[in-house]
């Protein structure tokens, strides 16, 4: 499997389209690992700090999450190095999409990532422009839609993102609308750990959850574990964080959900982000989320949750580990050989899959189908894994090998 793993990291992509914004700083790229049956699609990003080889392994691993989720496309992304609280942040990106839209007409389709929005941002920047939806690359790539199921392709897509969930069991009843494109991903990576359980067949009763990142996955992840009777012992966000060793449960995690401000934990008990580091990765939990910034985690803070009592990491974030390399390296394969790791091409595909079954003619747009269908995804994914392994550990590395035989 290495040596598969080494020689897709090694190959070039086949574009690498690089802007310069002439009005600030930023700058970005899009990446697009190959235009495998004529399209490639991967969300768009935003941090300061991104560089092209942090896209070039974002899209790689887009390419393998669609072998996991569909389409079977290739994989892209696009990534800009900008600081996304610089108030000049919606400047920056409609003149990036501008720059990039005609990849998005014809083989590239896009949505949101981290720090970019894709209901508030990249839908309503890139219809001014002119394309009717973010992924309207992929249906005129991939699908080749004539004019009368393109059109109602890209409705679907366009009603499908922003629809207001109001099904109970997949968003709170309480407060502020949230939206499909809000929920879907962080529905996933929780719904990735209950498949764990089931299908590993070990006790899910009783487990305590640490999660790492508040936005829209870490949020989302935490209401849906909640639901499920699952604690929340720890939450860490980027401005501080909260303990509750005896577990906060649903309507505490819908309190705080609410609460956040923009996409950040805000609560008047948080402690200081020194602090909640030092104390949250020896709290005890069995289940992990990472849920912020990619390359985050370190090997002594995994250390330390294995040593009290870690059973498995759901990738809300991709790449999560604190690794140079693109796909697992010394972190990764140390901590995948000692807890179940469930790799962010299974865990986190939840938006790439409502993508995909959007695009699908005669589908229902409730809820329940859109939600049920990612479940039903990830829980096969494991299935072909649990095929390969009966042990809990290497969960990474045996879903490598599956996916990268289909690809290579």
């Amino acid at each position: 499997m290495f040596e598969k793993l080494k020689a897709y990291e090694s190959q070039a992509p086949e574009i690498v389209f690089h802007w310069q914004d002439r009005q600030t700083e930023a700058q970005g790229w899009v990446v697009i690992n190959s235009l495998r049956n004529g399209a490639a699609g991967g969300g768009t990003r935003m941090r300061k700090g991104c560089t092209e080889r942090e896209v070039v392994s974002l899209a790689k691993t887009m390419e393998i999450k669609f072998d996991v989720c569909g389409p079977p496309i290739g994989g892209a992304k696009s990534g800009i190095d900008f600081d996304p609280r610089d108030p000049r942040k919606e400047g920056v990106l409609r003149r990036w999409y501008t720059a990039v839209a005609p990849l998005l007409k014809r083989y590239y389709g896009t949505g949101g990532d981290l720090n970019v929005d894709e209901g508030r941002e990249v839908i309503p920047i890139t219809y001014d422009l002119g394309v009717h939806h973010p992924q309207e690359g992929i249906v005129n790539g991939y699908l080749a839609a004539n004019a009368s199921q393109r059109n109602q392709t890209l409705r679907q897509l366009r009603n499908g993102v922003s629809k207001t969930v109001t099904h109970e069991n997949y968003a709170p009843t309480t407060g502020k609308a949230v939206t499909i494109s809000d929920m879907v991903t962080g529905y996933g990576v929780a719904m990735a750990v209950r498949h764990f359980y089931k299908l590993w067949e070990q006790a899910e009763a009783n487990k305590r959850v640490i999660i790492q990142g508040f936005g829209n996955v870490g949020g989302s992840a935490a209401l849906t574990l909640a639901h499920a009777g699952y604690k929340i012992v720890g939450i860490i966000d980027r401005a501080g964080g909260i303990l509750s060793p005896e577990g906060l449960g649903l309507e505490e995690v819908k309190d705080l959900y609410f609460a956040r401000d923009g996409n950040q934990l805000n609560h008047p008990d948080m402690i200081s982000f020194d602090e909640i580091n030092q104390k949250i990765w020896s709290c005890g939990a069995e289940v992990f989320i990472p849920a912020a910034g990619s390359r985050l985690v370190s090997k002594d803070q995994a250390e330390a949750m294995i040593t009290h009592k870690l059973e498995v990491i759901s990738c809300g974030a991709n790449v999560p580990f604190a690794d140079p390399d693109i796909f697992l390296g010394e972190t990764g394969t140390f901590v995948d050989e000692q807890v179940a790791v469930i790799p962010d091409f299974i865990a986190n595909c939840g938006m790439a899959r409502t993508f995909a079954y959007l695009m699908a003619p005669n589908i229902s747009m409730e809820d329940e189908a859109i939600f049920t269908d990612i479940s039903n995804t990830i829980e096969r994914a494991l299935r072909k894994t649990r095929q390969r392994t009966e042990n809990p550990q290497k969960l990474w590395q045996h879903s490598l090998a599956w996916v990268l035989e289909d690809l290579m």
